[in-house]
């Protein structure tokens, strides 16, 4: 009974949330799925760590494919590679059954992690300021709040 009840708050967690929480939870499952696979290692269950190593490498293969470098080709390429880096390093902790080179990928992960919810509370800052999209140029020049003129107010001006 208790897994049909996280089952449906899963369902209805992925299915009402915004495309940036999507991506964070992948990142998260990513991280539980790395370090339960870090734990087989260590007890030497390899059943245990290949299958969570393996749900961890779909993730990352799928942040990787999820990439839309028609938005900024740069940093696409730069989060391919490290992907790319991340799946060949959870890749040899499963051939290999050493512990080293999932510690990096689960360092690495988690700093993804941290990295996105910064991100996260810096958009939500910006959409609640309404400068969220605005290029540096656009950004208002100051936090104090508009002066607004009465109706029918005529400045002074030099020109007459």
């Amino acid at each position: 009974m208790s897994t049909d009840i996280n089952n449906q708050y899963l369902r209805t967690k992925v299915l009402s949330a915004s495309p940036e929480e999507l991506r964070l939870m992948l990142i998260e499952g990513a991280v539980r799925f790395a370090r339960t696979g870090r734990e087989g290692l260590v007890e030497k269950n390899y059943e245990k760590s290949f299958e969570n190593i393996s749900q961890c490498k779909a993730i990352v293969m799928e942040l990787l494919n999820a990439l839309k470098p028609e938005h900024d080709e740069d940093l696409c390429n730069k989060l391919s590679g490290l992907y790319t880096y991340m799946y060949r390093l959870l890749t040899d902790a499963n051939i290999q059954h050493e512990l080293e080179p999932i510690d990096e990928a689960i360092k690495l992960l988690e700093y993804d992690k941290e990295t996105w919810k910064l991100l996260m509370e810096k958009v939500a800052k910006e959409r609640a300021d309404g400068t969220y999209g605005l290029s540096d140029d656009e950004q208002p020049i100051s936090d104090a709040p508009a002066v607004t003129t009465p109706e029918g107010y005529k400045p002074l001006s030099i020109e007459g």
